[in-house]
C-alpha cells in the first residue's frame, strides 16, 4: 500500500505538459542528429571486398569492424588456415549484404580471399614469397591445400625433404609453403613445402660435406630401408650402409638391424670426388669376432653352430656371430657318393661339427660332421674279409659294373662278368635296379682307394664244371632262338644256360632260316669251359646224318670193289699159270720133233 501511494504521488506531480513539449523537440532534432552520426560511418557497399579488424573472437565466431553502423560476424571455419588469428588482426571481407532479416551485416572472409586470390597466387610465385595454406584433405600422390581459397596441389615429394610414410598426420594442419607451378588454363596450382628447407639444409649439406674424412663417426637418422642397404641421414646429407656392413654376421634384411627414424652412429668408410656418394659403416665400430675368437681354439676341436647358408657344394655354419666355417658335402658324410648338401641338412639347423683347418690371419674355418662318427674304413679287412658275404644297396651302373654301398662309407663293384655263370649280361640294368637290394662276395679288398671288388655269382657253384659233361662236343640239345642278329643267334638251352650259333649254321634242312623263338635241335661244335662259351649248329644235326650215310655207302662200295678185283686178279692169275704151262708142253713137244 505504501509503494502504491508513492507512485500515486509522483504521478501527480510529473509535468506531463512540459515532457511533451520537450519530446516534440527532440523529434524536430532527431534528422539532424542521424545526419551528423551517418558521417562518421564508412560507406559500405554490397558485393566489394574490404579490410576489417578482429574485435572479439569466440569458439565458433569471428567478429569484424569495417567501421559501418553494425559489426559484422564470420564462421571461425573461414580462418583455420590461420591459427595464430587474434584480435586486432586487419582480415579483408566481403560485404555480401548490409543488412539481413534481422538487421545484421552479412561478412565472408572466404569469399574475399577467393576474389583476391589468383592476384595473390600469382604475386607469390613471382616474389618467391613464403605463404601459408591449411591442408584439407589426402588425395592421390599428395595433399589438397587451401591457399587464398584456392585448392591447390601439395606432391607427396614437396611434403618433406625425407620420405612420408604417413601422410594423414599432416590434414588439418596449417603450414608454410611456396607456389613453384601455376597453370593458367586450367587454373591449377601447386606448391611446396620441401622448397622451404632445401636451402637451408644446402647449406648445412655444404657444411658437413666440407668436414668429411675417411673414418670420422657420425649420428644420422635411418632415412630408408632397403634390401640392399639402409639411407642414412647425417643432417642433409645422406649415405648408405651397404647390407654387408650392418653386421659381422649374415643379414638377410637389414630390417633385421635397423628400424625406419632409429638414431645410430655410423663410421664414413669412403666417398667419391664430389662426396656426392658416401658409403658408412655400422659393424666397423665393434670389433671384429674373429679377434674375440678363442684363442685356445684349434683344429680337431668340436663346436656348435647354426646353419646360416645352404648351397650345393656345402653349408656355413655359425659358430659365433661374425665367425663362420664351411662344411663341405664332401666331409658330411664317409660315403663317396656324389650328394647335394640339401640332403644332410636345412638353414636354421643346430650342428655339432669338427673342425678341419683354422686360419685366424685369413679368418677362415673348415669344419666336418663325418669326423665325429669312427672311419668305416678302420679295421675293413676284419668286418669284409675276402669270401665273406653280406648284404648290399645298388647305388649306380655302368656298362662294366654295379657299385653298391654295403653301409656308408664302404662301397664296392660287382663286374658285369661277376653277375651271372649263365646269363650273358650286356648291361647291369637288365640284372637288377637302382635302390634293389643284392648279396654279395668280398673278392677282393682295396684299402688306398677305399673300394671292394665283389661278386654275386659267386654265391654259386660254378654251373659250368656241371656244363661241361653235359654239354660235350658233338652233343645234340633241343634250344629255342631267343635272339637273332646279324653275326648269328642265341639260343636258350636247358639249365638256364645260353649258346651261340653263326647264320650259316641256322640254315634248317628244307633250305629256310630259323626264326626267332623258333624251337630246334642243336648240335655243340664248340664247349669253351674257360670263356663260357657254346658254339651251336643246327645245320650240323641233319647234314652229319646225311654225311654218315654217304660214307657207310661209300664204304659198303669200296668192300663190294675190293672183292671183285680181288676175284678178277685170282682168275687172271690162273688163266696166266694155265697158258704158261700149255705152252711148255708145246713147246717140249715142238723140240722132240726137230730132234
Amino acid at each position: 500500500m505504501v509503494e502504491e501511494n508513492k507512485n500515486a504521488a509522483i504521478e501527480a506531480e510529473f509535468d506531463w505538459d512540459a515532457f511533451e513539449n520537450e519530446d516534440a523537440g527532440f523529434a524536430a532534432n532527431r534528422a539532424d542528429l542521424e545526419a551528423q552520426y551517418d558521417k562518421t560511418l564508412s560507406t559500405v557497399a554490397e558485393k566489394e571486398v574490404i579490410d576489417g579488424i578482429v574485435i572479439s573472437m569466440n569458439k565458433r565466431e569471428v567478429v569484424i569492424n569495417i567501421g559501418y553502423k553494425s559489426d559484422g560476424i564470420v564462421s571461425l571455419n573461414e580462418f583455420r588456415y590461420n591459427q595464430e588469428l587474434t584480435v586486432g588482426d586487419s582480415v579483408e571481407v566481403y560485404v555480401e549484404s548490409q543488412e539481413d532479416k534481422k538487421g545484421q551485416l552479412v561478412l565472408s572472409h572466404k569469399k574475399a580471399r577467393a576474389l583476391r586470390s589468383w592476384d595473390r597466387v600469382n604475386s607469390a610465385l613471382e616474389n618467391d614469397e613464403i605463404i601459408k595454406g591449411y591442408i584439407k584433405c589426402r588425395t592421390k600422390g599428395g595433399m589438397i591445400v587451401d591457399v587464398f581459397g584456392i585448392e591447390a596441389f601439395l606432391p607427396g615429394s614437396q611434403i618433406d625433404v625425407k620420405p612420408i610414410r604417413d601422410y594423414d598426420i599432416y590434414v588439418g594442419k596449417t603450414m608454410e609453403f611456396k607456389v613453384v607451378k601455376i597453370n593458367h588454363e586450367f587454373k591449377n596450382v601447386v606448391v611446396s613445402h620441401k622448397a622451404l628447407i632445401e636451402a637451408e639444409l644446402e647449406q648445412q649439406k655444404k657444411e658437413i660435406i666440407a668436414k668429411l674424412e675417411k673414418g670420422q663417426v657420425l649420428e644420422g637418422t635411418v632415412k630408408n630401408i632397403t634390401s640392399y642397404g639402409v639411407f642414412i641421414d647425417l643432417g642433409g646429407v645422406d649415405g648408405l650402409i651397404h647390407i654387408t656392413d650392418l653386421s659381422w654376421g649374415r643379414v638377410s634384411h637389414p630390417s633385421e638391424i635397423v628400424e625406419l627414424d632409429q638414431k645410430l652412429n655410423v663410421v664414413i668408410l669412403d666417398f667419391d670426388d664430389d662426396k656426392k656418394r658416401i658409403a658408412l659403416g655400422l659393424k666397423q665400430l665393434t670389433p671384429h669376432p674373429w679377434d674375440a675368437l678363442d684363442a685356445e681354439m684349434k683344429v680337431g676341436d668340436r663346436v656348435n653352430g647354426k646353419v646360416v647358408v645352404m648351397a650345393d657344394y656345402g653349408a656355413f655354419v655359425e659358430i659365433a656371430p661374425g665367425v663362420e666355417g664351411l662344411i663341405h658335402v664332401s666331409e658330411m658324410s664317409w660315403s663317396q657318393h656324389l650328394r647335394s648338401a640339401q640332403d644332410f641338412m636345412k638353414v636354421g639347423d643346430e650342428v655339432q661339427a669338427q673342425i678341419i683347418t683354422l686360419d685366424r690371419e685369413e679368418r677362415k674355418m673348415s669344419l666336418g660332421l663325418k669326423q665325429l662318427k669312427q672311419d668305416p674304413w678302420e679295421g675293413v679287412e676284419a668286418k669284409y674279409a675276402v669270401n665273406s658275404k653280406h648284404a648290399a644297396k645298388v647305388r649306380n651302373f655302368t656298362n662294366f659294373g654295379v657299385f653298391v654301398e654295403i653301409e656308408e662309407g664302404v662301397d664296392g663293384l660287382i663286374h658285369i662278368s661277376d653277375l651271372s655263370w649263365t646269363k650273358k649280361v650286356k648291361h647291369p640294368a637288365e640284372f637288377t635296379q637302382i635302390g634293389a637290394e643284392i648279396e654279395v662276395v668280398v673278392l677282393e679288398i682295396d684299402k688306398d682307394n677305399r673300394r671292394l671288388s665283389l661278386g654275386h655269382k659267386q654265391l654259386e657253384e660254378n654251373p659250368w664244371d656241371v656244363f661241361e659233361t653235359i654239354f660235350a662236343t658233338d652233343s645234340t640239345h633241343e634250344g629255342t632262338i631267343v635272339e637273332i642278329f646279324e653275326k648269328g643267334a642265341v639260343v636258350a638251352l636247358p639249365y638256364g644256360v645260353e649258346g651261340f650259333a653263326t647264320p650259316r649254321h641256322l640254315v634248317k634242312e628244307d633250305g629256310s632260316q630259323a626264326k626267332v623263338e623258333e624251337k630246334l635241335s642243336f648240335k655243340v661244335i664248340e664247349f669253351s669251359k674257360a670263356a663260357k662259351r657254346i658254339i651251336l649248329s643246327h645245320s650240323r644235326t641233319f647234314e652229319d646224318v646225311k654225311r654218315a650215310e654217304v660214307s657207310e655207302k661209300k664204304k659198303t662200295e669200296s668192300a663190294s670193289m675190293k672183292k671183285g678185283v680181288k676175284k678178277m686178279k685170282d682168275s687172271l692169275e690162273k688163266t696166266t699159270l694155265g697158258d704158261i704151262s700149255e705152252l711148255a708142253a708145246l713147246k717140249s713137244q715142238l723140240e722132240k720133233g726137230e730132234k
